[in-house]
């Protein structure tokens, strides 16, 4: 029997870009509970912005967010991964270097430097995160949990030698066409998902779970009903047991829907 069920959010559930959900996943999720089945939403999101997307169901779900640095329901965080500062602020002076966008995230708050005030605005109005702009990232005082390199396109090939140079002391994830995201070492969704499971007495066996990109690789590899969506990467496709439907298509959706 199916126990646990988790799920991406961007590219998975919704469209890139997209911010609402179809309601009637949240009838779904209450449905799925009333059978003794968990949901959780893992993404790169802050749980703030999570917790916006899935506000009908907020006080039902488990959130895994900023890939997994951060485990936690409403109102209480379960499992909070820190990175060092002197790290952090290595990485703030190397993303700065490249050209790109530095943003790091404290548990509750993410801080941004600088007066952009469309990506300001497109963070706050559109994901919901909650953010607060500083004149200078070295002197913001918090626990960091993730920081990450943002640029508008093409992400990937812009942080090929910060990847290189940092790949052995943090985990360092591509997360769609827009962000690397950095979190402490050993840190990812799959083991958010483990620790989520050892907490609940679930196992892989009992776990469903959904993804689109390579931020979404060991999460998928934690459980045993791993499926990637049909818009995901290859990549992804090929480390899934089974393929549902594009995210336009509800492809989570219609799985969930054969549970009940």
């Amino acid at each position: 029997m199916i126990k646990l069920i988790v799920s991406d959010i961007d590219g998975t559930l919704l469209e890139d870009g997209g911010h609402e959900l179809n309601p009637e996943l949240f009838e779904v999720i209450g449905k799925l509970r009333e059978k003794g089945m968990q949901f959780a939403a893992a993404s790169g999101r802050q749980w703030a912005s999570i917790e916006s997307v899935f506000e009908p169901v907020k006080r039902r779900i488990f959130y895994l967010s900023d890939n997994g640095a951060y485990v936690g329901m409403c109102g209480r965080n379960l499992f909070v991964h820190p990175i060092e500062r002197e790290l952090i602020h290595d990485m703030i002076r190397d993303i700065r270097a490249e050209g790109l966008t530095p943003m790091v995230s404290g548990p509750d708050v993410a801080y941004l430097e600088g007066d952009d005030e469309e990506f300001y605005r497109w963070l706050v109005d559109g994901y919901q995160f909650r953010v607060k702009r500083v004149r200078d990232l070295m002197e913001v005082d918090d626990s960091f949990i993730k920081i990450s390199a943002y640029k508008k396109h093409g992400v990937e090939p812009a942080t090929k030698s910060l990847r290189e140079k940092y790949g052995d002391r943090l985990k360092i994830t591509i997360s769609g066409d827009m962000w690397m995201d950095c979190m402490a070492k050993g840190v990812n969704k799959g083991e958010a998902v483990k620790l989520l499971q050892e907490s609940l007495g679930i196992s892989p066996r009992e776990t469903m779970a959904f993804g689109d990109q390579l931020n979404d690789l060991e999460m998928l590899d934690q459980v045993y009903y791993s499926f990637a969506i049909g818009n995901a990467r290859p990549e992804v496709k090929a480390a899934a047991r089974f393929q549902a439907d594009t995210n336009v298509r509800d492809g989570v959706l219609k799985i969930l829907r054969l549970l009940i």
